[in-house]
């Protein structure tokens, strides 16, 4: 890491920001707090000139990897690091043994931090426009998905109550034909009147084929659970209320799909600044098992690593990469917990789309089935298929099955 004439620590905050500034030395230079606004970013700067330095020379540690304190200091050319808020920690117990804990100390223990142990921050460095705008979709698609299963889950709970037929054709009821059949006859003795022709429109609608009309009039036929009096009115009146939202958040969800897509799409026209046979997002959608959703949180998530190319922060920032310890004769091999929980789930569902779709993986996975169980297998094909995309971003191929190791790991 450069020698730096000074070094900034900026702990972060909702309203106010604390800065400390240490010199070469170690020396506190300064120290003041500004506020989240267009009016304290801009004390931010007048502060920094104070201080007769070069920007290139004023290194800024900072636990927020972005935002808009990082985009200013950027915007000026200070050279920013971020810190995991968990390091920070341990680099705070230097300065206290009781475990003292203030903004003003956070902000110092940054800066000297920084001073002493630059190589454990790393370096941040301005996203693409399109890849801040995939990782807000890609994190917006995923709140609204995890939100339509507990609408889901709250109408399968009233379905339960007095409406259990229609479960067994729709176990999870987060499909819109039963939605639209609810609104049609949101009780069994409503459904029980409904003609067949009904029945076969509300099907035709959504274009469902794996159920018939005569399988679904049969089951509203069904004569309903016995209740309590009024128990099919307060469900009914519950339900009633939950499908406008149902139906609001799948149209919400299929727009961020598309959404999704068209930035894919972007991101991988040909650039003519940057003349390469493959872009980034065709090389890793050529790998098996991987889909938009997949590809949009690897990209987001893990623009860093994928430009840099870095295989080892890459494994540690997906969870594939285990975690070591060892003290004499004891050594345990466990899953990392400590990693980016988005990049988690979209290399499981990679790794499990995978063995479905290629053969190669399957086998692999199959290998180490045999020593280990699915999730410790799972996490063995992932790496695996990290390391595989990480060759093929450096040479700019897309994925040839052919040319699958058969080394074993």
């Amino acid at each position: 890491m450069p020698d730096y004439a000074f070094y900034i620590g900026v702990d972060w905050g909702t309203e106010t920001h604390q800065v400390c500034v240490v010199d070469a030395a170690g020396r506190r230079v300064a120290e003041w707090a500004i506020a989240h606004s267009s009016a304290g970013f801009g004390d931010l700067v007048a502060h920094l000139r104070g201080l007769e330095c070069p920007p290139a020379r004023l290194a800024v540690a900072i636990e927020v990897p972005r935002g808009a304190v990082v985009d200013a200091l950027l915007e000026q050319g200070c050279p920013v690091f971020a810190l995991n808020p968990k390091q920070l920690a341990r680099f705070r117990d230097r300065h206290s043994v009781a475990g003292a804990k203030d903004d003003r100390r956070d902000a110092f223990v940054l800066a000297t931090a920084l001073r002493t142990d630059g190589w454990a921050f790393r370096g941040v460095q301005p996203d693409d426009p399109l890849v801040i705008q995939l990782r807000e979709l890609s994190r917006l698609h995923e709140d609204v998905v995890q939100e339509q299963g507990r609408l889901a889950n709250r109408l399968r709970a009233q379905l339960l109550r007095f409406y259990p037929q229609l479960l067994a054709l729709c176990p999870a009821a987060d499909e819109p034909w039963l939605w639209s059949l609810l609104e049609r006859a949101p009780t069994p003795a409503r459904a029980q009147r409904l003609r067949r022709s009904a029945v076969r429109g509300v099907l035709a609608a959504h274009r469902i084929r794996r159920l018939s009309a005569d399988t679904l009039y049969a089951a509203l036929q069904t004569p309903s659970l016995p209740g309590a009096p009024g128990t099919v009115e307060a469900a009914t009146d519950h339900i009633a209320v939950l499908l406008p939202r149902l139906r609001l958040g799948h149209t919400q969800q299929r727009q961020c799909e598309r959404r999704l897509e068209g930035l894919l799409e972007a991101l991988a026209a040909p650039d003519p600044a940057q003349p390469r046979e493959h872009r980034d997002v065709t090389i890793l959608r050529s790998l098996p098992g991987v889909g938009r959703v997949v590809a949009a949180t690897m990209l987001a998530e893990a623009s860093g690593p994928l430009a840099a190319r870095d295989y080892p922060t890459l494994r540690a920032h997906t969870g594939a990469a285990p975690v070591t310890r060892q003290s004499g004769k004891t050594r345990l091999v466990s899953m990392r917990r400590s990693c980016n929980r988005r990049l988690r789930a979209a290399l499981y569902h990679w790794a499990a789309n995978s063995i479905r779709l290629d053969p190669r993986c399957r086998a692999h996975y199959d290998r180490l089935r045999q020593r280990h169980g699915h999730a410790r297998a799972l996490r063995g094909l992932a790496d695996r298929l990290l390391g595989v995309l990480i060759v093929m971003l450096a040479h700019g191929t897309l994925y040839d099955p052919t040319r699958w190791s058969t080394k074993t790991a």
